[in-house]
């Protein structure tokens, strides 16, 4: 990395090569406790260049510090998920079974259904990501009967707790068997309480050791059921069952003390739109104490022939394969409503509500939000898809990606998987297309197609970032306070960020900044230099600079990879313990901020606008902070809008972001005619201007908001749509309350 965070201008740079140090940072040059003179690179663009005199001498007045190792650089290349194809012991497009990701690279998938050969599996079969090899696993101890629709729940990182299911003969069963990973065997706890109604196609999702099941389908009528209970996991008790919503095939997930669940099929066999949750804090689901000290069942109580140790066997020490004995029979109970506060809402419209009716759709838990990928079928096309996800802080969808982006034609995916970290999923799936591509041929039956998305690309943190994050980002945004709290560490260290050593704080460096571009009584529409990548200027000992920000060198050095290989080459700052950074002070601040609290969260001091996160987005990418870099993407993302959308994509290409960059740019042509009314795409220099307008497709036209209507009338359902994705159809200048109605993007219904 140059000084000063910047690489050297093309003209110094024979100069410079003969005074760098090794890209390790080992060895330095005799010469650099010198006194140096800076060769910059503003991370926004401007070149601080020496006068032409000063590079004809080579007087010790410049030196360079290398640049950063490329490993860890993210958004190099446009990012497009990889398909690959598995080898193996390759199992059938099973339908109904259980897949899982059971961490070290491994899924697991158990029983289902072969629609080809009507025959319903207990089989297990592992595959390798790294080798991408199918294996069939020999298993032992009690081994399950065959089933279908059942769960299989990834518990303490090696047990699948598997529950419920159909078997051959249409019996639903309720029974709990175990299956150790390491040892691949099979238990049978001893179960006590009152079992649920055997099920299939239904949900189960752990959380503080406790299994919670929800919905699915009983009887020979298909009843769709609204059941909630749990299984306690540590004392093997069943709780009673609660009425909740009746939901069946649907996706269920635990965040901030809440059990959510979404997608599916209710009573009338619809799918739906709506998102329900359950509030788990303090709830009597959680704390009542009687369910645990109930007695194991008597052999006249009611629940004593549901329990899996009276169950009939063929064979001694566990299920005899293809047994109807494993039935468990109906218990018929009056259920109560459900302890604890329960809160729905309907996603009735919006340009990035997913349609269920469309495509495949996978949800996956990731994030702190909900991601539905919609997929290609045989008759639905990868132009048609997307990627979207539902922040369940704001309640609010976006479109992350297009189907094009995504998808590749030919291909059906069966199953997704996502690994314990929510940064990476796996699609697998099979071929569709013929020899002549057309849709529809069926050739390959087998889960053989392996798709990887790498979900840090499209700016999802991943669960151990959001884990890091304050509690106030993992709560609904009604609940939050006005400002950030920070706690412990964090707190006690922004308690003496940026106070002068008088005051006892032990600061022992001072960093400036250039003054803010935009002071009070200036012109907002100015175009800056410091956003021009066409204009330089020299930066003089004299130029004015911000007020000193007093830090402590301690944390620049074990914070700031930068500074660490700065400060061991015994720099010019070394000596002085000083430097100055050509940024805006609020971007220098803000930088300073997140060195101390690891937090770009709104500050009213410190990180006062989301164009500080943007102008700190190069700043990472120029100093190669790869970690800071995913959470700018990820808050630039979500709080994209009118104002900054501009700002944002010219940054997002700047710190080589292809998908942030896309997506502001989608966001700019869906509302240009606010867009281009806004000072942050006025302060755009004329290059960027120019080329944010060829983003525009060769064939779009402006269209009047006076002129919406009759083209409205004119189209069909397909044009309509195109008018909300103006990168493939024309871009509109829409109302101020159609804006308004696209930004929400859903209609709320309690």
């Amino acid at each position: 990395m140059a000084r000063h965070s910047e690489s050297a201008p093309s003209s110094a740079s024979a100069l410079a090569a003969d005074f760098s140090p090794s890209h390790d940072g080992g060895s330095h040059s005799p010469m650099s406790s010198a006194s140096w003179t800076t060769v910059a690179r503003s991370p926004y663009g401007s070149s601080h260049q020496m006068s032409s005199a000063a590079l004809a001498v080579p007087d010790r007045s410049t030196y360079l510090m290398p640049t950063s190792p490329g490993k860890g650089r993210r958004g190099s290349i446009d990012y497009r998920p990889t398909i690959k194809k598995a080898a193996g012991n390759v199992p059938a497009c099973l339908v109904n079974a259980s897949v899982t990701y059971c961490g070290n690279d491994q899924i697991y998938a158990f029983g289902g259904f072969d629609q080809y050969t009507d025959e319903v599996y207990n089989h297990v079969l592992r595959l390798d990501l790294k080798s991408l090899t199918w294996e069939l696993v020999d298993n032992y101890g009690d081994i399950p009967g065959v089933r279908m629709g059942h769960t299989a729940t990834l518990y303490q990182g090696d047990k699948l707790i598997v529950f419920g299911g159909e078997n051959e003969h249409r019996e639903y069963l309720s029974d709990i068997v175990i299956f150790d990973i390491p040892t691949a065997t099979w238990t049978q706890p001893e179960v006590r309480g009152p079992f649920p109604r055997g099920r299939a196609r239904h949900a189960a999702v752990i959380y503080e050791d406790k299994l919670f099941v929800t919905g699915g389908i009983t009887g020979d009528n298909n009843l769709v059921l609204d059941d909630l209970c749990y299984l306690d996991l540590k004392t093997w008790t069943w709780s009673p069952t609660w009425s909740f919503t009746p939901r069946f095939d649907h996706t269920a997930w635990i965040w901030g003390g809440r059990l959510w669940i979404f997608g599916g099929l209710g009573s009338d066999m619809e799918r739906s739109t709506d998102l329900f949750w359950l509030d788990l804090k303090g709830s009597p689901v959680r704390t009542r104490k009687s369910i645990f000290d109930s007695p194991l069942p008597s052999s006249h109580s009611p629940s004593a022939a549901l329990s899996p140790t009276r169950q009939s066997t063929s064979r001694a020490g566990g299920y005899a394969a293809n047994s109807g004995s494993v039935q468990i029979r109906p218990n018929h109970r009056t259920k109560t409503t459900v302890p604890g506060a329960v809160s729905s809402v309907k996603f009735h419209s919006g340009p990035h509500v997913p349609a269920l009716l469309a495509g495949t759709h996978f949800h996956v838990y990731t994030s702190g939000a909900l991601l539905d990928l919609s997929t290609p079928s045989e008759t639905v096309r990868p132009s048609t898809c997307n990627m979207s996800s539902l922040e369940l802080d704001s309640l609010r969808w976006q479109r992350l990606a297009d189907g094009k982006e995504i998808f590749r034609p030919g291909y059906r995916w069966h199953y997704s998987a996502v690994n314990e970290n929510g940064t990476k999923v796996w699609l697998l799936g099979s071929v569709v297309s013929g020899a002549g591509g057309s849709l529809g041929l069926i050739d390959d039956n087998t889960l053989d197609q392996v798709m990887f998305l790498d979900l840090e690309k499209y700016g999802l943190l991943g669960n151990d970032l959001v884990l890091e994050m304050s509690e106030q980002n993992r709560i609904l945004a009604s609940e939050r306070p006005m400002a950030p709290q920070q706690r412990s560490l964090g707190a006690d260290l922004l308690a003496v960020f940026d106070q002068p050593p008088e005051t006892g704080s032990g600061t022992d460096f001072i960093i400036t900044a250039e003054k803010d571009e935009k002071e009070p009584g200036e012109d907002s529409t100015a175009e800056s230099p410091a956003q021009s990548p066409t204009q330089t200027t020299f930066l003089s000992p004299t130029a004015p600079t911000s007020p000193p920000i007093h830090v402590h060198r301690f944390i620049l050095q074990a914070r700031w990879p930068h500074f660490k290989r700065l400060y061991s080459a015994q720099m010019a700052e070394y000596h002085t313990k000083r430097m100055h950074i050509p940024e805006p002070y609020s971007v220098v601040r803000a930088f300073l901020y997140y060195l101390y609290s690891d937090s770009i969260s709104d500050h009213p001091t410190y990180c006062t606008s989301i164009l500080d996160v943007a102008g700190m987005l190069v700043m990472a990418h120029l100093y190669d902070m790869p970690k800071l870099q995913l959470l700018c993407v990820h808050r630039l993302s979500r709080e994209l809008d009118v104002q900054n959308a501009a700002i944002i994509w010219e940054k997002a290409g700047r710190a080589n972001e292809p998908w942030l960059r896309r997506r502001a740019a989608q966001f700019c042509l869906a509302n240009w005619g606010r867009v281009v009314r806004t000072a942050g795409f006025r302060s755009l220099s004329r290059q960027s201007i120019i080329e944010l307008c060829e983003v525009v497709d060769m064939g779009a036209r402006i269209v009047g908001s006076s002129d919406l209507d009759p083209v409205d009338a004119m189209t069909d359902d397909s044009a309509l749509e195109s008018k909300h994705r103006p990168l493939s159809g024309s871009v509109a200048i829409d109302e101020a309350e159609e804006f308004e109605d696209e930004e929400d993007g859903m209609e709320l219904s309690a």
